[in-house]
């Protein structure tokens, strides 16, 4: 164990410190969290103690902080809802959602010692924020009944969003429980504009805890925690049936996706700032190592908090002893002082959510998107629509498949330039870029900014064949190779088409600086016995070199071109 090795006794004071500033914001969140996965409050202290427990042992950051997360809770909740019965058995919900966290931690655990980190870089940036944005767009919907001290009962964002209205408009909301509720999402949002360093989240639920039971706010229909369940969970192993697995598999891997690129990103943020290195792998055998442990304990779920982290580190973390100190704090809160949970508003909890969605959403990236780049701008706004209207697993599938399409058509349709030589710069240069550029006779230098495979070979073949036939006078077609980073078969029966084609019209197809990999390839399909050896250049310099030498041509302008 890593932790046990590196320790310094000099950090304990500041861990512990540290440690209990954070189990203050833990347990409200906890459960908040847990409802919104559609699970008692209790267990979203079950599932904090053993994932924090979990990571330290087996997690290489020394900072980072695991628990519920506002991200996962629809993810989960879409998972186990479509098994429950109608108004299902609480039992069972967490039954399922401990089952669906021991799935989680064997895939994170399992792809985490195969070494594929990489699976983190399925979501790109785009959709990663279409995604964000669609979730925080649900989870607001989702709370605003609890927030007015009301319930609705519909599914789907736009029912959900008629069924808040209506609900509203009809006088159902609650006077006492939304002042309670607006009042606490003012307040958080308040104290993180303007005291940031101070517990928002503990403030509040104090204030409001404060005012239900001395004002007996109950007594006028706001609802509360009420009293927890006493004790430390017990180790239990979910009871679930064989035709209950396939979906929880699905949302298992969806999950997995979405934890991870979450830890990868906030792992990131915080390495850099502390100098340290963030180890892909490693980070998920903790982050399945902190499933496992929850899942065995009527737990669900869990991630890495960015919020928390750095609530942690403001506090002066130093380790993951941090984690320990907030797990056992909730153990004897668990153990000691259920009490006083009871007069906690639900009003409350459906605050907490909402302000952590919002600060889920990235309003101002959705805008950089749209000044910088239209198209992924439009990525992002197809996952956005994704999850709010077709819900959160179909959302992150969305997700994930647009991000891989995109990477899929640069490849398909890449960038393609002729290029020329400007004066006063060194090089060749696009010619759409310089349209006064410097040619020579009877040679055109060509780039295709991409690896040749099956999706593009047409493509490129094409164009090769459109720049022969455009100039009867050609000679010469240089490939710039560099940024072509492979070439598969189907590229390579394309290429020994072309060749001949060109060929019959003394037309010589020649490659500069192509990559020794990629050249390798050439030789093992045999295409030298096709295209020229002598017509791979280590340089586009020394093609063009070889061009003049072989015909004496002479750099001119475009419309002296002969």
């Amino acid at each position: 164990m890593e932790l046990a090795r590196t320790y310094q006794r000099a950090w304990l004071p500041k861990d512990i410190v540290a440690g209990l500033v954070l189990s203050a914001l833990l347990v409200p969140q906890g459960m908040a969290y847990a409802q919104l996965a559609g699970l008692p409050p209790v267990t979203g202290l079950y599932t904090s103690i053993l994932c924090l427990l979990g990571y330290a042992v087996f997690g290489p950051s020394k900072v980072l902080v695991l628990g519920p997360d506002s991200s996962l809770g629809p993810m989960i909740a879409a998972t186990i809802a479509p098994l429950l019965l109608a108004n299902g058995d609480p039992a069972r919900a967490i039954a399922l959602a401990s089952m669906l966290a021991l799935m989680v931690g064997v895939v994170m655990t399992v792809a985490g010692l195969a070494r594929f980190g990489f699976v983190a870089d399925l979501l790109s940036k785009p959709t990663q924020i279409g995604y964000m944005n669609g979730l925080a767009l649900t989870i607001v919907i989702g709370q605003l009944a609890k927030l007015f001290g009301f319930s609705v009962d519909a599914e789907g964002l736009v029912e959900e969003v008629r069924e808040v209205a209506s609900g509203l408009a009809n006088g159902q909301a609650n006077l006492t429980a939304a002042i309670l509720g607006v009042g606490s999402l003012a307040g958080i949002l308040l104290l993180n504009r303007f005291m940031p360093k101070l517990p928002s989240v503990l403030i509040i639920v104090v204030l409001t805890s404060v005012l239900v039971g001395a004002f007996d706010l109950t007594s006028h229909d706001v609802d509360t925690v009420g009293v927890l369940p006493e004790g430390f969970p017990p180790f239990t192993i979910p009871d679930v049936t064989w035709g209950d697995l396939p979906p929880l598999v699905v949302g298992a891997f969806a999950i997995a996706v979405v934890a991870l690129a979450d830890t990868m990103s906030t792992a990131s943020a915080f390495a850099a700032r502390r100098g340290d290195r963030v180890r892909g792998n490693q980070e998920m055998v903790g982050i399945g190592a902190a499933n496992i442990a929850a899942g065995f304990f009527q737990g669900f779920p869990v991630s890495t908090s960015g919020s928390r982290t750095a609530v942690a580190e403001q506090a002066g973390s130093k380790s993951q002893v941090t984690g320990v100190v907030g797990a056992v704090t909730i153990t004897v809160v668990l153990v000691f002082a259920t009490g006083l949970m009871q007069y906690v508003p639900q009003p409350t909890l459906g605050a907490i959510v909402i302000a952590a969605a919002l600060s889920l959403a990235d309003i101002a990236g959705t805008r950089r998107l749209w000044r910088q780049r239209r198209t992924e701008f439009w990525l992002s706004i197809i996952a956005l629509l994704g999850v709010a209207l077709l819900g959160v697993l179909p959302g992150i599938l969305i997700a994930v498949g647009l991000s891989i399409l995109n990477v899929f058509r640069r490849a398909w349709w890449p960038h393609q330039a002729e290029l020329g030589r400007v004066e006063g710069i060194d090089g060749l240069h696009d010619t759409e870029s310089y349209p006064d550029a410097d040619l020579l006779p009877g040679l055109v230098v060509y780039r295709f900014d991409a690896p040749l495979i099956f999706a593009n070979a047409r493509m490129f073949g094409e164009k090769v064949r459109e720049l022969a036939e455009d100039d009867p006078d050609l000679r010469w077609i240089i490939v710039a190779a560099e940024p072509i980073t492979d070439v598969d078969t189907t590229a390579s029966d394309m290429l020994h088409e072309l060749d001949a084609w060109l060929n019959e019209r003394g037309v010589s197809l020649v490659f500069a600086e192509m990559k020794d990999p990629v050249r390798e390839k050439i030789e093992r399909y045999e295409l030298t016995r096709t295209i020229d050896p002598q017509h791979f250049l280590p340089t586009l310099d020394e093609a063009v070199e070889e061009y003049v030498r072989q015909t004496g041509a002479t750099w001119r302008r475009p419309e002296t071109k002969a």
